[in-house]
């Protein structure tokens, strides 16, 4: 077996790959993908496994920043992971994926981040669940009752406005210290914008993307960094209400939605679709996370990852003023965790569950002092 990176001659195979393992695309969308794909080409963010000159598997790191406490990380998003049907069960994945953890590395990745069509491979090698693409379905009519409390100003949006729309993404996540939601790249940005079946809107401090599913309204994205802005944005889709009954939406756990509607009740329910995380870099990662400004913590943690040694030892973690350190330390009095517990814990699981579920022993002197540093509801808006 042979892992390389993937050309332009090699997505005929690529596409051949991905139709065996997700369904045939329809000819509109394969035109998007491979628009989409083509530039990862180049940055090395495709790989490929081959049995001699036969493409068996494919894996795609896409580039995302990511938001934790309010501030973004470099994070690899894996996607299209595929291995063809005659050639499963020969570790292929798994070649696969460890070469995937390497290449974000090298790409300058700290975390990662997927959507598993299995966990066993994922876990094996170090991903753990941590959080959840949250898709509320509303009825229509509870939506259109939201009032709107002051004008704003909202402006359709096309591809030259992407770099305003991650902008303006950028700034409600850190002010909101939301943990979890990622941003794609100018570029795949633009691509999106572009689909004449979704109607985009812009606000200051906001923007919506949704469309029709035959006869209800999809939300596909809708980020508010006020009251007045959310209520504008819900209530431009919920006039829609006197054709759609049901709106479905991706949400935050507690999105200000379930505070505007009048009324709930049996009538609304959150799906949730669970992702997996990694730390790629254990030491940056720490770094670059945000954190509770109120809390001033240090704890000792034991880490095991087989797949990156520099990850392995013992740290002693420091919080404060919303910033942290992982500090090498020979002391042993701190919880052991893998790398998928560590992980897990980053992303806000509590030590209870941890323990309960045995991602974690030993000493337990330090439980609660991480779980306030790390404290978290993460969740994607976005689908990968």
């Amino acid at each position: 077996m042979e892992i390389r990176d993937l050309t332009v001659d090699d997505l005929d195979a690529v596409r051949d790959a991905r139709t065996r393992a997700f369904g045939p695309l329809s000819p509109a969308t394969a035109a998007v993908w491979r628009r989409m794909v083509e530039p990862f080409l180049a940055e090395g963010r495709v790989l490929g496994i081959f049995d001699g000159p036969r493409l068996t598997g494919t894996a795609r790191i896409n580039p995302y920043r990511q938001w934790w406490h309010g501030r973004e990380l470099s994070m690899g998003g894996v996607a299209s992971v595929t291995v063809l049907p005659e050639d499963r069960g020969r570790g292929v994945g798994r070649q696969l994926m460890l070469a995937a953890i390497d290449r974000a590395v090298e790409l300058g990745h700290l975390v990662s981040a997927l959507y598993p069509a299995t966990t066993h491979l994922y876990r094996r090698l170090g991903w753990e669940h941590a959080g959840a693409q949250l898709i509320a379905t509303l009825p229509a009519e509870a939506v259109r009752t939201i009032g709107v409390t002051e004008p704003v100003k909202l402006r359709r949006m096309g591809p030259d406005d992407a770099a305003e729309l991650l902008a303006v993404a950028a700034r409600v996540h850190t002010a909101t210290r939301a943990s979890g939601p990622l941003g794609w790249d100018e570029r795949t940005t633009r691509l999106w914008l572009e689909d004449e079946d979704d109607f985009c809107y812009l606000a200051e401090d906001g923007f919506v993307v949704y469309r029709w599913d035959g006869q209800d309204i999809e939300i596909d994205n809708l980020v508010a960094g006020s009251e007045a802005t959310a209520r504008a944005l819900w209530s431009l889709v919920g006039s829609s209400a006197t054709i759609a009954k049901k709106i479905t939406a991706c949400v935050a756990p507690d999105d200000p939605i379930f505070w505007m509607l009048r009324e709930r009740g049996k009538s609304d329910d959150v799906r949730a679709v669970r992702w997996m995380f990694r730390l790629l870099d254990l030491v940056k990662a720490v770094e670059g996370r945000g954190y509770p400004a109120a809390v001033t913590a240090a704890a000792v943690v034991q880490v095991q990852d087989p797949e990156r040694p520099a990850n392995t030892g013992g740290w002693r973690i420091e919080v404060t003023g919303g910033a942290g350190t992982a500090i090498p330390t020979a002391s042993a009095d701190g919880p052991r965790l893998s790398i998928n517990g560590m992980s897990a814990l980053y992303a806000g699981v509590p030590s209870a569950t941890l323990r309960r579920s045995g991602a974690m022993t030993g000493p337990d002197l330090y439980d609660e002092v991480l779980d306030a540093a790390f404290a978290a509801r993460p969740y994607m808006i976005d689908y990968f």
